[in-house]
């Protein structure tokens, strides 16, 4: 059974990513997926951005599917 990106991320609820959140001068809250390019998102809390992430990172999984899907590419990983 092949399953995509997005359905092991809801299915594992386990995934875990790194986030850099920070403060800016205006009091709001950015949050950054540094492993999952362009994913970031903001709240006014520490809290609310991490919500609000944690969206961004199942929308990027799911683009991402669609886009290897049209493109019919497939990944390997290599040890180098």
């Amino acid at each position: 059974m092949v399953m995509c990106l997005a359905d092991e991320a809801k299915e594992d609820r386990n995934m875990k990513l790194h986030v850099v959140v920070e403060e800016d001068e205006a009091g709001y809250f950015s949050a950054e997926v540094p492993a999952l390019p362009g994913c970031l998102s903001q709240g006014k809390t520490r809290e609310e951005a991490l919500a609000n992430v944690k969206e961004a990172v199942e929308g990027w999984l799911e683009v991402m599917e669609a886009k290897r899907a049209v493109a019919g590419r497939r990944t390997i990983e290599v040890v180098v």
